[in-house]
């Protein structure tokens, strides 16, 4: 379940990035809303990928 749900947030924070992207070279500016959710859904994505790595890290060991 944490592997599916940081893959989602890690995916829409990629997607956010090269929606700004595709956005800036069309001309136009990003809204504040593509920010937002790059800068928030990216980087929990990946913590919440190093959080299941640990997990299921250490319940291999046991």
């Amino acid at each position: 379940m944490l592997l599916a749900l940081a893959s989602v947030c890690f995916v829409i924070g990629v997607v956010a990035i090269i929606a700004m992207f595709a956005v800036l070279v069309s001309g136009g500016a990003p809204g504040l809303w593509l920010y937002l959710t790059a800068m928030i859904f990216l980087p929990l994505g990946f913590v919440l990928m190093i959080a299941f790595t640990l997990r299921s890290g250490r319940r291999a060991r046991r």
